[in-house]
């Protein structure tokens, strides 16, 4: 018995040993190259694409118990539950088999982001969003903007504030949830609200409440040095492109061409590239001041 015994705590203490040398050299490698561990997301692609128009009473009614497929036609269509049955037609897609990811424009992967932590971008021609993490498509849906008389700017902004609830800086009587500003001084921000399947708000970024729930909390806060002072901005958000106003929309072109809209990863590259610095600059300190 005392032999099994001693037999047994060498080999834990062996094993041991080797967990501690393996954590030990990953780090060193960390150490050494300065990067971190990518997170790599799978997604299904659907077996074929294509979108065609369909009467929205008659499409309701054929798939009132299949909800697996209305997030898919929410986001196709920019809107939420209640905005998409006072619609006359709305796009389908043929196949339903895919992830989400593939019936957005958004590129999966986008290599000169690699070292970006974190970076939310906002398309304003196609009205949706993507959230990237190391240069990896974490999470993506539809966003209505600014209307033509209140355009939401565009270029490089950082999260800063955040409140669950908080009132429209433009009308006391507009409650916002999830709220997460972008421009302090001009009251910018993304958080739920009815999504028409247009651009609609004050210059805001809407988003359906799935969504703005969880960019509040995947999202970094900024951090204050005090009540005056910035210390650290928060998670980098860029705002690109221009929308088509007085024109149709632009996603109804999928009929037509399923990539109609397609972000190609040499665009992001061009949209990204001129805030890279910054970016990469203020993560930096970020990361020292954890």
């Amino acid at each position: 018995m005392k032999k099994l015994y001693y037999t047994f705590n060498i080999l834990l203490l062996l094993v041991l040993v080797l967990l501690g040398s393996c954590k030990k050299s990953e780090k060193t490698v960390q150490e050494k190259t300065g990067t971190k561990p990518h997170k790599t997301v799978e997604y299904n692609e659907p077996k074929s694409f294509g979108f065609h128009f369909e009467k929205t009473k008659k499409w309701l009614e054929i798939n009132k118990s299949d909800s697996a497929k209305f997030d898919i036609v929410y986001a196709i269509n920019r809107t939420d539950k209640a905005n998409l049955a006072k619609m006359d037609s709305i796009i389908i897609p043929a196949d339903f088999s895919g992830d989400l990811v593939y019936y957005l424009p958004f590129p999966l992967h986008v290599a000169s982001l690699k070292e970006v932590s974190k970076v939310l971008i906002f398309s304003y021609p196609a009205q949706t969003f993507a959230a990237y993490e190391n240069g990896e498509l974490v999470y993506t849906g539809p966003t209505n903007m600014g209307r033509k008389k209140d355009q939401t700017p565009t270029g490089l902004f950082f999260t800063n504030w955040k409140a669950e609830k908080t009132t429209s800086t433009f009308n006391d009587e507009w409650d916002l949830k999830w709220n997460f500003n972008i421009e302090n001084k001009l009251g910018v921000g993304f958080h739920e609200y009815e999504l028409p399947g247009y651009p609609a708000s004050h210059s805001c970024l809407r988003l359906l409440e799935k969504d703005a729930k969880y960019l509040y909390k995947w999202a970094d806060e900024w951090i204050l040095k005090d009540s005056e002072n910035v210390r650290v901005k928060g998670t980098p958000v860029i705002v690109f492109g221009s929308y088509p106003f007085g024109e149709s929309k632009p996603w109804f072109a999928l009929v037509k061409d399923p990539k109609a809209l397609n972000i190609s990863e040499s665009e992001i590259d061009t949209q990204v590239k001129p805030f890279l610095k910054d970016i990469l600059e203020n993560q930096k300190v970020r990361e020292g001041s954890m």
